[in-house]
């Protein structure tokens, strides 16, 4: 039976190969994508290791939630501190770090960098170990920085040059004064790294005298736990903590991993979705084979095979085709992985330097994913040849299925379906996250329902196109008896196109409707023309505020300054400060109880926090701010938070005096002429064209927050594109199949006068109507699924409305039309191209 099952693996390459196709595109996604990942993680993790290398100890300051109403204190780490770390027993240097977000512009003015990676630091002295200097010298002054190697080449910026650059003021231009090499992880992922001399650095970030971090070398000998323990011992409990070199650069490599995990997760779901379209082509390149070998199977259990050895000579075939289809796979999955890291340099996207990653785990994931894939998808076709009674097939009657087999098929199906249903209905009228799982598991089922009953879907909806192809005549007409001659295998085709379609139809319903919804609310929610904020999402400088309200043409103005205060002296509540004259002039949230009046003692609060300490209009709590003092407010109307706007507003002059350090976040701004390119321009001059300072419009804010679901979005696009190229692969199989068991039929058909043309037009709209038939579902669920997914998210964005994209919608039906079309030209030029008299023979 094992020489059997190669002789016929060898007998059919032509038909195999489609299936080894097949298999090997899922087995190199998933490679690929594992190879992928395991690569920038690893080259990440070792080059922020590197980082390390000098940190024997890091010291840092200490957060203590203090008694009473204080809400919390940070423990200063100031030069005592760092003169005390020097000094302990073991240790052999110490060094003050300071960091913050720099925003540095190249020649064109453009910010350097992707935001939160453009970052700034201090130099230690006239020598920093951990910046070796490549060209020029250290900074001596404030007018003197250093810039590293990656941005300086970026940007063409050599020692000597003149930068505008940013840290949360005025825009500075200081020289270079050299440029140093490092290996810090944000400068490899595609930010920059700017340093100041410490003086400049603490008064720049607003640290004066105090440090972020200690980092303390040990003696040689000295190990870092022993050096960890005297620093315990010296420094004052409480007030610091002590992290050695190893631990530190083991909880980056976590935080890098777990980073990683989210993009490979999300593209081995694409790899998943992958191969269970491709079983479908497997089990249908599978029954082809078995159709062929109808007879010679009942041979053999004529001499005497048993039932369980036609079945294991099918899957040992299968175990054949799935370990070649893994071994290429695998290495077109290699290609793979060096192709996206490749790709992600031209995104602009730096990657550190490093070695392929190819794990045992990624070559073991490859083989089990190729060859249990396969042998799951043949088992079936096996087990049904077994059944086939010796007699029967060498009749050649083949055995059909029963009565009984679908009327369980069908009921099943419907049990199925209705249970998906069901359970999406109901996940609808849950609250947002909650109904996110029984969302998750009705449209699995409902999935496998439909699946289940596209033989009973296929005979009415094709027949739907009886009046189209009858256009056609005689070859439109067999076209539509020959696509339900065998439902299960028309279904099982179209189901490869079903599945793709869905998840982009559903996709995309929920991306426009979400991106419509987005844009009302920015329009309901904001009524200022302008947003000013930092590109990295750090605090703004209340000079901005200042600098707008002076600027011509400038009406309204209000920042939004955030603050944490424990209410009634049990919970923490964010504060947001705004300017009470100005708010309602620059936001109109929908007002839910009360009144939106901001000003004294009076504020508005969004209604869930509202709803959680039982607050309504007219209601009173008590509020201790972050110096100790405490306040009592009065809530004046409560309203609906969004994606903008949330939590308590009080007047800034009623916060201002218990904030030493104000975190505005925005500023809002309202002009006479409205929004414009010109308002825009002036803005941004009064603001010194600062490379750190956003300045956008209504727009602006909501393609920023759509952002998100259009890279989401485009990524599923990925996904149909291995979906079509899978699913062309099934629908020529099936064809391939229907043509070898007609070929008798096409014999007649040829001999009573229908012409090449007419044979080839009959296979092509056969193909074009199974193809049409999965786009139609596919499109049907997507659109039931998009709609249930809003209603879910409608509930927590009021806004929301289904939109339907009747003109993608309609691209996706003409690709499912394309699909058919593209797939049938081999088989139809193959069905063509038999020899009527030997067709007719044969048997």
């Amino acid at each position: 039976m094992f020489r059997t099952a190669l002789r016929n693996v060898l007998a059919h390459k032509a038909r195999l190969l489609m299936t080894v196709l097949a298999v090997m595109l899922g087995v190199a996604f998933v490679s690929g994508t594992l190879v992928f990942t395991n690569t920038i993680s690893d080259a990440f993790q070792k080059s922020s290791a590197k980082g390390f290398d000098r940190v024997d100890v890091a010291v840092t300051s200490d957060y203590q939630d203090s008694e009473g109403d204080r809400v919390g204190k940070v423990h200063d780490l100031n030069r005592a501190v760092l003169d005390k770390s020097e000094r302990v027993p073991g240790a052999a240097s110490a060094i003050g770090v300071v960091q913050g977000f720099t925003a540095i512009a190249d020649k064109d003015g453009k910010l350097i960098g992707q935001g939160f990676q453009s970052q700034g630091g201090n130099y230690w002295g006239a020598e920093d170990p951990r910046y070796p200097l490549a060209s020029g010298h250290a900074p001596k002054s404030a007018d003197e920085i250093l810039i590293d190697s990656e941005t300086a080449k970026r940007a063409g910026y050599q020692v000597g040059d003149t930068v505008r650059m940013s840290v949360d003021g005025p825009v500075l231009t200081p020289k270079i004064a050299g440029i140093f090499t490092t290996d810090d992880g944000n400068v490899a992922a595609g930010g920059s790294l700017t340093l100041f001399d410490t003086a400049t650095a603490q008064k720049q970030f607003g640290k004066a005298g105090v440090y972020d971090q200690i980092n303390v070398t040990a003696k040689p000998g000295v190990s870092q736990a022993a050096l960890k323990a005297e620093l315990d011992k010296a420094l004052p409990e409480g007030t610091v903590q002590t992290t050695t070199g190893k631990q530190l650069a083991d909880d980056q490599a976590d935080t890098i991993a777990r980073s990683m995990s989210g993009m490979q997760t999300a593209l081995l779901v694409f790899a998943g979705i992958a191969l269970f379209v491709g079983t479908f082509i497997i089990a249908n390149t599978f029954t082809m084979l078995v159709a062929q070998r109808t007879k010679e199977l009942a041979l053999m259990r004529a001499v005497g095979a048993s039932r369980r050895q036609v079945t294991r000579s099918v899957l040992i075939e299968a175990f054949v085709v799935g370990a070649v289809a893994a071994v290429t796979g695998l290495v077109a999955g290699i290609g793979i992985g060096a192709g996206l890291r490749s790709l992600m340099g031209s995104f602009g996207a730096t990657v550190p330097d490093g070695p392929l990653i190819i794990k045992p785990a990624t070559i073991a994931a490859a083989f089990a994913v190729g060859i249990l894939v396969t042998m799951l998808a043949a088992w079936l076709p096996g087990r049904r040849a077994a059944k086939i009674p010796p007699v029967a097939a060498m009749s050649s009657v083949h055995a059909t299925a029963t009565t009984k087999s679908l009327v369980l098929r069908n009921t099943l199906g419907t049990l199925f379906s209705a249970a998906g249903i069901a359970v999406v209905l109901v996940a609808t009228t849950m609250d947002g996250s909650d109904g996110q799982m029984p969302m998750g598991l009705g449209a699995v089922l409902l999935i496998i329902g439909v699946f289940i009953l596209t033989p009973l879907l296929s005979r009415p909806l094709i027949a739907a196109a009886a009046p189209l192809l009858r256009a056609f005549g005689v070859s439109g007409k067999l076209a539509r008896q020959n696509s339900v001659r065998n439902p299960r295998r028309t279904a099982a085709t179209a189901s490869a196109l079903m599945i793709g379609l869905t998840l982009i139809t559903g996709m995309t319903v929920t991306a426009g409707s979400l991106q419509q919804a987005i844009d009302k609310m920015a329009a309901s929610a904001i009524k200022a023309d302008y947003v000013v904020s930092m590109a990295n999402g750090n605090p703004l400088s209340p000079d901005v505020e200042k600098k707008l309200k002076q600027t011509d043409g400038v009406t309204a103005t209000s920042s939004m300054t955030n603050a944490v205060a424990r209410v009634d002296g049990k919970t923490d509540e964010y504060l947001t400060g705004v300017n009470g004259a100005a708010i309602g002039e620059l936001t109109g949230p929908k007002v839910d109880d009360g009144s939106f009046k901001v000003g004294g003692s009076q504020v508005v609060v969004d209604s869930t926090t509202a709803e959680s300490n039982h607050w309504k209009a007219g209601s009173s709590f008590s509020v201790a701010f972050e110096d100790g003092k405490k306040q009592r407010l009065t809530v004046a109307g409560t309203y609906e938070s969004n994606e903008y706007l949330s939590g308590i507003l009080l007047d800034q002059s009623t916060l201002a005096p218990h904030t030493s350090d104000p975190y505005v976040m925005k500023v809002m701004a309202k002009t006479s002429g409205g929004a414009s390119a010109a308002a825009q321009d002036k803005l941004e001059k009064a603001l010194d064209n600062n490379p750190a300072i956003k300045v956008q419009d209504k727009k602006d804010i909501s393609n920023e927050i759509a952002q998100m679901f259009t890279l989401m979005l485009n990524m599923l696009y990925g996904l149909l594109a291995m979906a079509v190229i899978v699913a062309v692969l099934g629908v020529i199989n099936t064809l391939a199949m229907s043509v070898f068991e007609r070929s008798q039929e096409i014999g007649m058909l040829r001999a009573i006068g229908l012409d090449r043309k007419g044979i080839k037009r009959m296979v092509r709209m056969e193909s074009l109507v199974i193809s049409l038939f999965g786009g139609v579902l596919g499109i049907g669920l997507g659109v039931f699924f998009g709609w249930a997914a809003g209603e879910l998210l409608a509930s927590k964005m009021p806004t929301y409305a289904l939109v339907l994209p009747w003109a993608r919608m309609g691209v996706f039906l003409l690709l499912a039309a394309t699909v058919g079309v593209l797939a049938a030209l081999w088989p139809a030029r193959r069905a063509a191209r038999l020899n009527m008299l030997e067709a007719i023979k044969a048997e």
